[in-house]
């Protein structure tokens, strides 16, 4: 596959901003459309991009070879599906959908076309490269915060959907259990869907999680602890911080200026996205990833909701 990739992003907001200025550094693409319902938004962000506008989906996808889908979730599934069925490889931002049936659809047309579907979870690409996913041990327990102001983004799902299910998808790669049970409790301050949410998830062999996400919080944090039977692992991803008490050699990625993924882990993920399309290779973050972080966030969601 020698010649440029011709790509197209859905959604001129914030994240689709981010990944259209993504595309237009990658010397193997070429940005050619931005797409977004309102009209001067994307023209807007194509301009700036040297890219063109649409406003609807279906004009672009005779020109492109891959799409990233930023919209706001409530349309992850319908966007996907349209780039699918017209064979178009499919970044889609997290999450996959907002039900697992849709998942499973989105899955087997990529499989049945033989297309790569990613999924916008990046920071398992930190976790990796951190070396977290290479220790052989599980963790018997993982507390996560992740919180911040509030900013008016992403109001079509709970912060569930929004903050919470990254860190779900991170725990599903060092927890190899079934989860047993769950629990949590929520808060909402603005619009219909939970702003803050509590969860406790337990396993079946004996591991524990505890997830808090916030977006109506008055400071943003972004940590996680690990206890593993031989020490502790401590992530500090706001003030750039690590403490290891295991026997295990984690890379100082906080302390590497020249580390990739610490210091764009948007930017690695879309160059590994086209770098899966042009190798026809399985991304690391597949449609399957994206579906079993989506089924656990809907039983918290369920959890949060019967408690309320």
């Amino acid at each position: 596959m020698a010649e440029r990739l011709k790509a197209g992003v859905v959604g001129a907001g914030v994240f689709g901003t981010f990944h259209g200025r993504k595309y237009a550094e990658i010397t193997e693409v070429e940005l050619v459309a931005i797409i977004d319902p309102d009209e001067a938004r994307a023209s807007a962000l194509a301009a700036e991009l040297g890219a063109t506008a649409f406003t609807d989906l279906a004009a672009a996808l005779p020109q492109l070879d891959v799409l990233t889908v930023a919209a706001p979730a409530t349309h992850h599934y319908g966007l996907t599906k349209e780039a699918l069925e017209a064979q178009k490889h499919v970044l889609v931002e997290k999450p996959i959908a907002l039900n697992t049936d849709h998942a499973d659809e989105l899955i087997a047309l990529a499989n049945a076309h033989g297309l790569v579907l990613q999924v916008g979870h990046q920071e398992r690409f930190v976790f990796d490269a951190l070396g977290i996913l290479k220790r052989e041990v599980s963790p018997q327990h993982i507390k996560v915060r992740r919180t911040g102001p509030f900013s008016g983004r992403a109001m079509d799902t709970s912060v569930i959907m929004d903050l919470m299910i990254h860190d779900i998808d991170l725990v599903h790669q060092v927890m190899p259990g079934i989860i047993t049970d769950v629990s949590a409790t929520s808060k909402t301050l603005h619009g219909a869907h939970p702003d803050e949410v509590t969860a406790m998830l337990s396993f079946d062999d004996g591991g524990e999680v505890h997830l808090h996400a916030s977006r109506i919080a008055d400071a943003r944090d972004r940590d996680m602890s690990l206890t593993y039977p031989d020490g502790i692992v401590t992530i500090d991803f706001v003030n750039r911080a690590v403490e290891n008490s295991t026997p295990a050699k984690l890379a100082d990625l906080f302390g590497d200026t020249n580390s990739a993924v610490m210091s764009d882990p948007l930017g690695f993920a879309v160059q590994h996205f086209i770098s899966a399309v042009r190798n026809r290779t399985e991304p690391v973050v597949t449609g399957r990833c994206g579906r079993r972080a989506l089924e656990t966030a809907l039983k918290i969601q369920s959890a949060a909701k019967a408690a309320a």
